[in-house]
């Protein structure tokens, strides 16, 4: 495991772990955002024209938008692929799984520069338990992002949810501000598609992302 990932890896679980797999983003309750105006479960991507840097051919699932800002996840910057073995013993966390999986790969993205030791999972909203759905998660758009360790475990042991990606960090804009950039035509928004956010083929996501407005960019 590099230094880098092996580091933000165990300031977001073992945080994790001492909030009971329960967190907050930015101060405040995660909560479902939806209203004719935003983007929230839609993907913002960056347009050709967008300045070199961190957000340079971008993909972000966005999870809020609204008056007070908005929020999502970065899904095409891997930061590599270890072992869930290698990825829970970097933790201190016990794996809790059968060996038969310890070698089982796992791709860490980087979600965002904010909070980047900020562990999370995005995975399909069919796996949230409506009545017990606290404020450590949040969806949108048929996808939701929460921590939690047995989801992990669940995961390594090639159980449910089939479709997941683990991140540290988010994308995260004030009031306002969002709107400025796409107002400089640094973004793009278009339709989520689960299957293009969730494959490995991070290489061609922005270009695939793009290729969904059917025009020329």
């Amino acid at each position: 495991m590099s230094p880098r990932l092996h580091a933000a890896a165990r300031a977001a679980f073992i945080l994790a772990v001492a909030l009971a797999a329960s967190f907050a983003i930015a101060g405040g309750a995660l909560r479902a955002e939806t209203d004719s105006e935003s983007l929230a479960g839609k993907l913002l991507v960056a347009t050709p024209s967008m300045p070199d840097g961190y957000f340079a051919h971008s993909v972000i699932y966005m999870l809020r938008h609204d008056e007070t800002g908005a929020m999502g996840v970065v899904v095409n910057i891997p930061m590599g692929v270890l072992p869930f073995a290698s990825l829970f013993e970097g933790l201190g966390i016990e794996p809790g799984i059968d060996d038969e999986w310890a070698d089982k790969p796992v791709r860490v993205y980087s979600g965002g520069p904010v909070d980047a030791a900020q562990g999370f999972i995005l995975h399909p909203d069919e796996y949230l338990d409506a009545e017990s759905r606290d404020d450590s998660q949040i969806a949108a758009g048929g996808l939701a992002l929460s921590m939690s360790i047995e989801m992990m475990r669940a995961i390594a042991a090639g159980q449910e949810p089939k479709r997941s990606l683990l991140l540290f960090g988010y994308a995260g804009w004030g009031p306002g501000q969002l709107e400025q950039e796409l107002k400089r035509d640094d973004w793009v928004a278009v339709p989520a598609d689960q299957s293009l956010v969730f494959d490995s083929d991070d290489g061609t996501k922005w270009r695939r992302s793009l290729d969904r407005l059917e025009i020329d960019l």
